[in-house]
């Protein structure tokens, strides 16, 4: 082995669990305990403070710079109690990351000393820069103002110290800089249109609320072996790498037993996470080595939100203490599976009625046929969109690889809901209507009444599967924000609700009953959206051919994908719900190229220096060695004899030459590609030529490096192998 390769894997082999100490007292003694929640509002906050602020919470509106005031006074009480020196406004900017500018709370006093001072103002309203955030041109980077304000909707928290408050990012022009806005929009739109919905069925009903339980996945690496391998560190995944002999083929990692050193890292997180009132419940081996997944109880969707990326972060630090560090890439390593985030997506009333679970009277399950009617025509009508809000420049590697989800949408609903939509679908005029008249006894319909929580297997193929009382979002990306595939989601059911209900009306106001509207729309759009609706194999190539016949967007070039976001019918559609507007839109895509682009030309740039200055030399080094060992053969074996004892040795020397030759004629290529690309002034243009021209000759360059690292001698190879980088725990 090369001396650092040899060096850092007997270190990481040799490596020990860290002791994790726990506090004695039961996880429900701690969980929540760094959270400023209703139990710690209650205790810090004068009463009518905490009532006002509590009844606007619960009815979404504005509280006043007086109430703001007092609430800052309390929340700063707890903190300063708690250990916190520091506060910040806590947004989520167009990183799929998490921002925050600290400012302590002390001030002058004007006599030489400090005081403690947190006002409403400084709790409302905050003023980061904007400038050097990705926003698509909304803003000059001479032009720094940008607001941020405070979420009152999800809880205050205390983090190393500092008081975070979570807040939403906008340009002083107004424009959304982040993906809290859109999703508060999102939420709002689905809300009012869900609650009209549900009020054809209970008028009772005054909201209707957004769930989300997501699944995290992830790898974990020894920090040695990462540290040696420049590729993971600066772009998250392995550029190069031929696969080991052994990787997830005899599926025997997968819900096993959890290394000890894994368990002492989430054992750690675990508690770390529940101080933060962040309900992690289920943790296990995932299907590839190294891999793993963590996931929490259903919460709704803003704080599920804000828990995922808290979570991330807590992730990379508590790993750290373990000598390990997360990968949230999507496709770090090839050949095995990726990493995803299934967004687990559901509604229900404020009564507690979860609207896609199948009930125990024709009526409620009536309202479960139409919710969940509406969500297979909102997917149907806007899957390119909602493929464009998970794609991204990671995601584009692990879609349709290795048990991911294609990129292509569809639905799965298994095979009795399938049934009882096909025979909706097949009934004529008449025979919904004697359906109607029988609804307040019994729908008609045998298999309505027996719908039961989990009447359908699973499909681990379909990127949009009904689960039994969700809809499981299985394309998300490991390292995405959730917000942008659910922002999508939210608003395209949101504009299919409002139209459905609208339609309904109409119906009624022509004379039709209630019952007779809603079957009758139910039946058009089971036959509007029948394309969606895929029970098979998604992973197949049938299905491909199948998916393009039906009409449904079956583009890879994830470029091309982001212009499904500036579609008409998108505009349109994001514009009614007033979830985003054009400009907004617009920018939003001009960052999603610019990502593109950037986190590609990163890749070449790292790829192009891995093989020119660490594989050629090694690998002409050992050619170098193998040529030597021909001539001194040849001396000592002449004539036939040498010749044949030398075959072996030629042959692997002449396969190298090619090997390298491609490597540097495919570099020369790319980095021709790449300042090509780079003159091109149009964001989208240059991504489409990053994805065109420059990943093409980075796949060849892999390829010729993973031929040469079979051929090499292992003890020169200089980057840690698959073998020690997903076996090594």
């Amino acid at each position: 082995m090369s001396s650092l390769r040899f060096k850092v894997v007997e270190e990481a082999f040799n490596r020990k669990a860290v002791p994790v100490e726990l506090p004695a007292e039961r996880p429900d003694a701690y969980f929540g305990r760094a959270v400023f929640n209703r139990k710690k509002m209650y205790e810090y906050l004068p009463k009518d403070t905490y009532e006002a602020l509590i009844t606007a919470i619960e009815d979404k509106k504005p509280i006043s710079r007086s109430l703001a005031d007092s609430v800052a006074e309390g929340m700063k009480r707890w903190a300063v109690d708690n250990g916190a020196r520091h506060y910040t406004h806590w947004f989520h900017p167009l990183t799929d990351g998490t921002a925050e500018k600290h400012d302590a709370f002390v001030m002058p006093d004007g006599k030489g000393g400090v005081v403690e001072e947190f006002s409403g103002k400084l709790l409302v309203q905050q003023e980061p820069d904007a400038s050097s955030f990705p926003n698509g041109g909304i803003r000059n980077t001479f032009e720094a103002r940008g607001y941020s304000a405070w979420d009152i909707s999800s809880p205050a928290f205390i983090l190393d110290g500092t008081l975070c408050i979570p807040t939403i990012f906008i340009s002083y022009t107004g424009e959304s800089l982040d993906y809290k806005t859109p999703l508060l929009r999102s939420l709002n739109a689905i809300d009012h249109a869900a609650t009209a919905v549900a009020k054809l069925f209970d008028p009772e009903v005054k909201h209707v609320k957004n769930y989300l339980g997501w699944e995290q996945e992830y790898f974990l690496v020894d920090e040695a072996l990462y540290a040696a391998r420049p590729d993971l560190v600066l772009t998250g995944r392995t550029l190069m790498g031929h696969e080991s002999a052994k990787n997830q083929q005899l599926e025997d990692h997968y819900f096993g037993a959890i290394p000890s050193r894994v368990e002492a890292f989430m054992l750690d997180l675990e508690h770390e996470a529940h101080k933060l009132g962040i309900p992690v419940k289920t943790r296990h081996n995932e299907v590839a080595p190294n891999q793993f997944e963590l996931a929490p109880i259903f919460e709704e969707t803003n704080l599920a939100n804000d828990h995922n990326l808290l979570i991330m972060t807590l992730m990379a630090e508590v790993a750290r203490r373990h000598n390990f560090h997360v990968l949230l890439h999507e496709k770090p390593f090839s050949g095995i599976n990726g990493s995803g985030k299934h967004n687990n997506w559901s509604l229900g009333t404020d009564k507690g009625d979860m609207l896609f679970s199948p009930g125990k009277t024709p009526q409620e399950n009536l309202r479960f046929l139409t919710f969940t009617v509406n969500v297979m025509a909102a997917v149907h009508r806007h899957n390119a969109l909602l493929k464009a809000s998970i794609m991204s420049a990671t995601n584009a590697h692990r879609l349709g690889a290795n048990e991911a989800p294609p990129a292509i949408i569809s639905i799965f609903l298994g095979k009795q809901l399938s049934h009882v939509l096909e025979q909706i679908e097949n009934m004529t005029p008449e025979e919904l209507a004697v359906l109607a008249s029988k609804a307040e006894k019994s729908i008609g319909l045998v298999q309505i009444p027996e719908l039961m929580l989990d009447n359908t297997d699973r499909n681990r193929t379909s990127p949009f599967a009904f689960t039994g009382n969700r809809f499981e979002f299985r394309a998300v990306g490991s390292s995405a924000n959730c917000a942008g595939a659910l922002i999508a989601l939210n608003a395209a059911v949101a504009d299919q609700l409002d139209s459905f209900h609208k339609n309904v009306l109409e119906h009624i106001a022509e004379g039709m009953s209630t019952q007779d509207s809603i079957l009758a729309e139910l039946r058009k759009l089971v036959k509007e959206s029948k394309a969606i609706h895929f029970d098979g194999n998604g992973y197949s190539d049938e299905w491909k051919e199948e998916a393009e016949r039906r009409g449904l967007d079956c583009e890879t070039s994830a470029p091309r994908i982001f212009d499904a976001y500036l579609a008409p019918e998108s505009v349109k559609m994001f514009g009614r719900t007033g979830v985003f507007s054009p400009v907004e839109l617009a920018a939003r895509n001009e960052v999603k190229w610019e990502m593109y682009t950037k986190k590609v030309q990163i890749e070449a740039r790292v790829l192009g220096d891995l093989a020119i200055n660490h594989i050629v030399p090694v690998a002409t080094r050992y050619q170098s060695m193998l040529v030597d060992n021909v001539v001194k053969l040849k001396a000592l074996f002449p004539g036939e004899k040498g010749e044949k004892v030398v075959a072996h040795d030629l042959d692997t020397i002449e396969r190298m030459s090619e090997h390298m030759e491609a490597i540097k004629a495919e570099t020369d290529r790319m980095i021709e590609a790449r300042k090509e690309a780079n003159r091109i002034t149009s964001e989208r243009e240059k991504a489409i030529a990053y994805h065109d021209n420059v990943v093409p000759p980075m796949e060849e360059i892999r390829y010729h490096i993973d031929k040469l690292e079979l051929m090499v001698d292992n003890r020169m190879w200089p980057l840690p192998k698959y073998r020690e980088l997903l076996f090594i725990r």
